[in-house]
């Protein structure tokens, strides 16, 4: 039976993911405490990717190359752009390293050597994904969602930018969005996992709510939005994706 890694960006998500985990066995490895057991249906690795894309990478690294993992799922937060507001949910399609910058020996965002500047997400788990947060949003309870100014939160897909920085002013948020006019959100690990995945040959799907709106104006209160938004929204949605055996 295929294994699935559940890599969160955020130690709220995690801990919520660990209360549903049976046969619960932790290792250790690198720092990091990866967590194998039974989630629903399907064997699981739950781990805490820490920050930035290079602790991201070694983290998946560990997964793919210790743990047998087939799959891997990536969650966390991200900054808005374009369409994406507070409380929607972005699957990503495709994503990029915002800060990569090898020109002139390369072309900007280009990784050297791979030729890619976009790497993609599996098609068939990212469609997983999706279907199981539309049916996470169609039963949400919306009333607690009103102290964050959530109105209405929808579900998107498309490319997440990802860099070594927190995104945190409007113009930066402008500059981002005038050269990745299709990018939906900006987050600090995605791209690695992506990298880490596409070299290993392991399909890899990203799931990010929008916590904020990546400029000036901070969320009125991130730890409670993560605890009591976001950390929800990823519990469920990876409850419902994995409650049925993998098809074959």
């Amino acid at each position: 039976m295929s294994r699935i890694a559940i890599v969160s960006a955020m130690a709220q998500e995690l801990h919520g993911l660990q209360h549903g985990l049976s046969g619960a066995r932790c290792v250790q490895r690198a720092g990091r405490e990866f967590w194998t057991g039974r989630l629903g249906a399907h064997d699981a690795v739950l781990v805490l990717s820490r920050i930035g894309k290079v602790a991201a990478a070694t983290t998946v690294t560990l997964l793919l190359a210790e743990f047998g993992v087939e799959r891997v799922l990536f969650t966390g937060v991200a900054g808005g752009l374009g369409p994406a507001r507070v409380g929607d949910i972005v699957v990503a399609d495709a994503l990029l390293q915002h800060d990569m910058d090898a020109s002139p020996l390369f072309p900007r965002h280009e990784v050297p050597l791979y030729g890619l500047s976009h790497f993609e997400a599996d098609a068939a788990l990212s469609a997983e994904v999706r279907a199981a947060a539309t049916s996470v949003l169609a039963h949400l309870q919306r009333a607690h969602l009103d102290d964050f100014g959530v109105r209405d939160p929808q579900l998107r897909r498309g490319l997440i930018l990802s860099g070594d920085r927190f995104v945190s002013s409007a113009g930066e948020s402008r500059r981002l969005q005038a050269y990745f006019p299709d990018a939906l959100a900006v987050e600090m690990e995605g791209a690695a996992v992506a990298q880490v995945c596409h070299d290993f040959g392991v399909p890899f799907a990203v799931l990010r709510t929008v916590s904020d709106r990546a400029d000036d104006a901070a969320h009125v209160d991130f730890k409670r939005f993560i605890a009591e938004v976001a950390s929800g929204y990823t519990r469920a949605i990876v409850t419902a994706l994995l409650a049925q055996p993998r098809r074959a």
